[in-house]
């Protein structure tokens, strides 16, 4: 399955992509597709529209990423959104960012470990559960339909040593969510309404503590 016509289109516009980029966007989809039976990648009900409920929806977060960082940690990847597609785009940018994947499911890091080999991706795989550990560094972080906000807000500001800014993927309840979170925590945000749905919002966010 290739990315064609509207689909096709509405990517290429939005990021300006080279054929080889949409390449690897190909062979991507074509191995999640492939072995969505036997590791439980995404919904089965997502499979016709992955291109823009995974991908697409994925990619637009190239918009928030600061090619100076030197890592990307994407927490609880999954299949790979949105780290296995952002790794695809610096590529195709020439950032030199290297992306963390933490997934502790081992199925998936099998499945990761596939991707990541077959398209050569500055990405290393680690199959660890991120709220586990301590000490990581990354200069963004990334996530996408992991946990709650004031969740992922907890692991950020205790597991990371230093971060420059926080990418989240809020559903139509996130203006609510984030209502909810300004009154335990301080953060400064910028927001970009998705183009995949109407009712999503992509945010940035810098400066996260907790209000004493």
């Amino acid at each position: 399955m290739a990315f064609k016509s509207q689909n096709h289109t509405k990517l290429v516009k939005l990021l300006q992509v080279s054929r080889e980029t949409i390449n690897s966007l190909n062979i991507y989809e074509g191995l999640l597709l492939e072995n969505n039976r036997k590791f439980n990648l995404i919904s089965k009900s997502t499979e016709n529209i992955l291109k823009t409920r995974h991908i697409l929806d994925s990619a637009q977060a190239i918009d928030f990423i600061n090619k100076n960082s030197s890592v990307c940690a994407d927490l609880g990847t999954g299949a790979g959104f949105p780290g296995i597609i952002l790794s695809i785009l610096f590529r195709e940018r020439k950032y030199p960012i290297r992306v963390d994947l933490y997934e502790k499911s081992p199925k998936k890091c099998q499945f990761l470990f596939k991707v990541v080999k077959k398209l050569d991706l500055n990405v290393l795989v680690l199959e660890k559960n991120v709220i586990e550990q301590r000490n990581l560094k990354a200069g963004t972080i990334v996530a996408r339909a992991f946990k709650p906000i004031q969740s992922i807000f907890e692991i950020v500001t205790k597991n990371f040593k230093n971060f420059n800014n926080l990418i989240l993927f809020l559903g139509k309840n996130g203006k609510r969510t984030l209502l909810d979170a300004s009154k335990v925590w301080e953060f400064e945000y910028k927001k970009q309404k998705s183009v995949t749905s109407d009712d999503s919002l992509i945010l940035n966010l810098e400066k996260i503590r907790k209000k004493i």
